[in-house]
């Protein structure tokens, strides 16, 4: 066994062993837009994402940051509106000389701020970039609603605030003073920011928690798979049935049907929560039952609970607010 003098000269002979590492440069945050006239001016990303239609044929590019996109093409149309559900077919480009080519086994597509053509066996086609906008969007709330936020103050909510643009625009990251919601019709605009180079969870997270229970996810998805972690997804329980999502800073809606679980006098649960959700006017969830809270919900028990609206370290807004109980 060697003695405590000899690490002693050792250490002392080898400083550089002696010291600690040199700690690493912190990962710089992906950089998050939250108009349309701030991505704009950072290059061409934002203008080239987006979707685009033809006869027969969508296409939803990503941009991933970096002048570099994924095209995730739909035969059939856009997801909503038109695709059969056939297998999806996605490639990554670069954006070179103002055009971003992707090519593939059997097709190669162009893409330019005029438009994306589409060359594959069935023949060349032609596609435009739309935007689709959500047929409940900005719909008012009935006769006996109760308003929780309608732009006028964040009174509604504990925590609650407005965005740092002074939009009137209610920032994630709150829940509602009431807490004793249990069975009603519940309407939310949010909008999601246009953060690139965010990957997964990391891109415009948030959420909306039925009884501070049971998470609709809210997630920047668009283009992605639908699975259950994912914008629509009953969070880590159940996957939407289509992925709804649109492009970042494109005003999105849930409109929510949630009947809370059934206990019995013993305070045993007599059945689960069922939930429906239309993502953007479409039904992604058709009486879905909840076995159980989704992660970070409160225990179940037969009390009502809070709307949530998760707050997750991204810039996510809310507005037009409201629900029906029944």
């Amino acid at each position: 066994m060697k003695s405590p003098l000899f690490f002693a000269l050792f250490l002392a002979l080898c400083p550089q062993l002696s010291s600690p590492l040199p700690a690493q440069e912190p990962k710089p945050k992906a950089p998050t837009y939250l108009t349309a006239k701030e991505a704009l001016k950072e290059g061409p990303d934002f203008d080239l994402q987006g979707e685009y239609a033809g006869e027969k044929l969508g296409v939803q590019v990503i941009a991933l940051g970096a002048e570099t996109f994924r095209a995730v093409i739909h035969q059939g149309g856009l997801p909503g509106a038109g695709w059969d559900k056939s297998e999806k077919v996605e490639i990554e480009a670069k954006l070179s000389d103002g055009k971003v080519d992707f090519v593939g086994d059997a097709w190669k597509a162009a893409l330019t701020t005029n438009g994306l053509s589409v060359d594959g066996a069935s023949g060349k086609v032609s596609l435009k970039k739309v935007q689709r906008e959500s047929p409940t969007l900005a719909a008012k709330p009935p006769a006996g609603a109760v308003v929780l936020f309608d732009g006028s103050n964040c009174d509604a909510f504990v925590g609650g605030h407005f965005d740092d643009l002074n939009r009137n625009l209610l920032a994630s990251g709150s829940k509602t003073m009431q807490a004793d919601f249990q069975n009603y019709t519940l309407h939310v605009e949010f909008l999601l920011p246009f953060k690139p180079l965010g990957r997964g969870q990391d891109r415009a997270n948030s959420g909306v928690y039925m009884q501070d229970r049971y998470e609709v996810q809210v997630l920047d998805s668009f283009g992605l798979k639908g699975l259950n972690n994912e914008c629509g997804g009953i969070y880590s329980k159940t996957a939407p049935s289509v992925n709804m999502c649109f492009p970042p800073l494109r005003w999105q809606t849930y409109d929510i049907d949630f009947t809370a679980a059934k206990y019995d006098a013993a305070g045993g649960k007599t059945q689960n929560a069922v939930i429906s959700v239309r993502h953007n006017g479409f039904l992604i969830h058709d009486k879905v039952e909840i076995a159980g809270p989704t992660g970070g919900g409160k225990k179940e028990d037969a009390t009502g609970g809070a709307i949530q609206l998760q707050g997750h370290g991204n810039p996510v807004y809310y507005r037009n607010i409201w629900l029906v109980t029944k």
